[in-house]
């Protein structure tokens, strides 16, 4: 899973992307983008290294992406090379500045910049279908694909993000290698002074948050950078004094799990336990894809067993003894938890 990291100058983005990666990148520094990849703490996935022992233990990962910004404190505009870099991502989070900053002029405003980067997306966006509807005229293509860029035109020309319209009233199928802006989803992070550490986001920006189909959080990168350099237990002493019920990658990953509607399947035995993640409602062939294209190609069935029956039973003998042991075909809807051996034949 590949997020982005953007915000205007001065919005604390790098010092974010330091703090959740645990790297040391030069802030304000332009160029190309920065990549820092962190594992997904999973309980579960302790749990199973505890009983098998393996070889190799692998956590699901999650990478951010420090996309340089090209524009001034002065300008909201995104370059070019800026947007095809947030466009490389699969999902963006938005750094917002709501904390003074002596380098800048003026009082924050994150409700004025979370208006001004949804603006250019969405003309970024209105962009691509313009051309590609004109296109389409010329190149006789099918209704279907019109039909679809049609629907993304009237919300964007209405200012909707297009991640706001559902699925079924949407063949997103004609969108791939666009790159649109206003269908990645959207984690935005309100980056706050040190006396608001732990405060929720102001009710006002919460509900521009929600009316754009998005996420939203607060965290204050300076305190969070010093919380990554503690221990565990000096962590979580220095996080109730400041009413913070968790690390802000902790609160990250679940926010980031939940908008872009993640799960983990697992693979267990001797040489390694590891945790795959793939969006809720992934089918069993297409999981079994992540592992190898081999075992999507030549799937024959899935055998499964609930993380929680594990549990229960200890052992995948003893499931197999009780008769907890599922054999599953190719449409089976993977479940969170699921510990899944894929049988195939190629």
């Amino acid at each position: 899973m590949k997020i982005g990291l953007v915000g205007f100058a001065g919005s604390g983005k790098t010092t974010v992307f330091n703090t959740m990666t645990g790297l040391d990148v030069p802030v304000g520094f332009g160029g190309e983008v920065r990549i820092g990849t962190v594992r997904v703490p999973d309980e579960r996935i302790d749990r199973l290294h505890g009983i098998f022992h393996p070889k190799k233990t692998t956590y699901a990962e999650m990478s951010f992406c420090d996309v340089p910004g090209e524009h001034g404190a002065e300008k909201k505009g995104l370059s070019p090379k800026t947007l095809q870099q947030i466009r490389d991502q699969e999902a963006l989070c938005l750094v917002l500045r709501d904390f003074d900053n002596p380098a800048l002029e003026g009082k924050p405003d994150p409700s004025s910049d979370l208006d001004a980067f949804h603006t250019e997306c969405v003309f970024a966006d209105l962009e691509i279908v313009d051309k590609r509807l004109q296109r389409a005229k010329k190149e006789q293509a099918s209704p279907a694909e019109v039909a679809s860029f049609q629907v993304a035109h009237a919300a964007l020309e209405a200012e909707r993000p297009l991640r706001s319209i559902p699925e079924g009233a949407l063949d997103r199928g004609h969108f791939k290698g666009y790159g649109l802006l206003t269908d990645r989803p959207l984690l935005v992070a309100v980056n706050v002074d040190e006396e608001r550490a732990g405060a929720p986001v102001p009710p006002d920006l919460e509900r521009r948050i929600k009316g754009l189909d998005a996420a939203g959080l607060t965290l204050c990168a300076s305190v969070e950078a010093d919380i990554a350099t503690m221990g565990a237990e000096e962590q979580a002493e220095f996080l109730r004094e400041l009413g913070i019920e968790s690390s802000a990658l902790d609160r990250f990953i679940r926010t980031a799990y939940g908008l872009l509607d993640l799960i983990s399947y697992f693979t267990v035995g001797e040489d390694e336990v590891r945790a795959w993640t793939v969006r809720r409602g992934t089918k069993a062939r297409r999981a079994a894809g992540k592992i190898h294209s081999d075992l999507e190609r030549g799937f024959i069935r899935a055998e499964v067993i609930p993380y929680v029956t594990f549990l229960e039973h200890g052992s995948e003998v003893a499931v197999k003894s009780a008769g907890k042991l599922r054999v599953e075909g190719q449409d089976y809807v993977v479940q969170d938890g699921d510990i899944m051996h894929v049988r195939f034949n190629v």
